[in-house]
């Protein structure tokens, strides 16, 4: 199957793809980009996006520095505007506008507020301090914090400052979680050890997550979906057939990395 044949197969599956209730529980969203171009003066980013995302899919973006993958996350979120094209969600409960958070590769947490308060924080103005309290408590001990509530920003480590970050960004309960990079300053057995978190949270809660990462083995470990950008098109566009939780070491997951190493070397294409 060629990409381009292997692109429409995908679009007819994400058309017809039923929502589950978890996915209709967390407002998750269904993203449909059409024809998305981004320009900087004479630097031509985004060339004609064309994606579907249904509704609780967990997405990975991977390709080379510079391919356009960050630009095309901040698009998504409303934090830059395209130069052409058309973006568009419903969310599973029926609204048009999700509910979008995002993780950055450094947490920006406040060095003058508590682990807790940190992640208060991501419920914005208009609830109460009691109430933003429980709420983020509640939230970390999802990610596996609670006996760090207390505790400044400089007294965590890398993985539970970031930890923490997640915390903030789930505690609203978002339909759209955009990941750039979020584990790449951690080391390796951090590393994997977010990425468990991650997956379980993901699993659990049922939005819709789309994540730019530079790591194919974490694209493949974690997303439902891969999609490798190149000079701003998308090159490759493939599922990933395998149950949730994944197994590190597993040999066809190996193979399919390989895949995607060749699409994004230029070594080769998904036939």
């Amino acid at each position: 199957m060629n990409v381009v044949a292997h692109e429409r197969f995908l679009a007819v599956e994400i058309n017809d793809a039923p929502v589950d209730d978890r996915a209709i529980a967390a407002g998750a969203a269904t993203i449909r980009v059409r024809g998305l171009e981004k320009d900087f003066g004479a630097n031509r980013v985004l060339r004609g996006i064309d994606l579907d995302i249904p509704a609780g899919q967990f997405v990975a973006i991977i390709g080379k520095s510079g391919c356009g993958k960050s630009t095309l996350l901040r698009i998504l979120l409303g934090l830059d505007e395209p130069t052409a094209g058309s973006l568009s969600f419903q969310s599973a409960d029926g609204s048009q506008t999700p509910n979008a958070r995002i993780v950055f590769q450094e947490p920006r947490l406040l060095p003058w507020l508590s682990a807790a308060d940190n992640v208060a924080v991501g419920l914005g103005e208009g609830v109460s301090n009691l109430a933003g309290r429980a709420k983020a408590l509640s939230v970390l001990s999802e990610v596996q914090l609670s006996e760090k509530a207390g505790d400044w920003p400089a007294q965590l480590s890398g993985g539970q400052r970031q930890r923490v970050a997640l915390a903030r960004a789930l505690v609203s309960k978002p339909g759209l979680l955009a990941l750039d990079e979020p584990l790449g300053a951690l080391d390796a057995l951090t590393r994997i050890s977010m990425q468990g978190l991650l997956n379980r949270v993901w699993r659990e809660l049922g939005f819709t997550a789309v994540l730019v990462t530079h790591d194919v083995s974490e694209a493949v470990h974690l997303a439902d979906r891969v999609v490798v950008l190149d000079e701003g098109r998308i090159v490759l566009d493939i599922l990933v057939p395998h149950p949730h939780p994944r197994r590190h070491g597993n040999p066809a997951l190996a193979e399919l990395e390989g895949k995607l190493l060749a699409a994004i070397l230029g070594a080769g294409r998904l036939s």
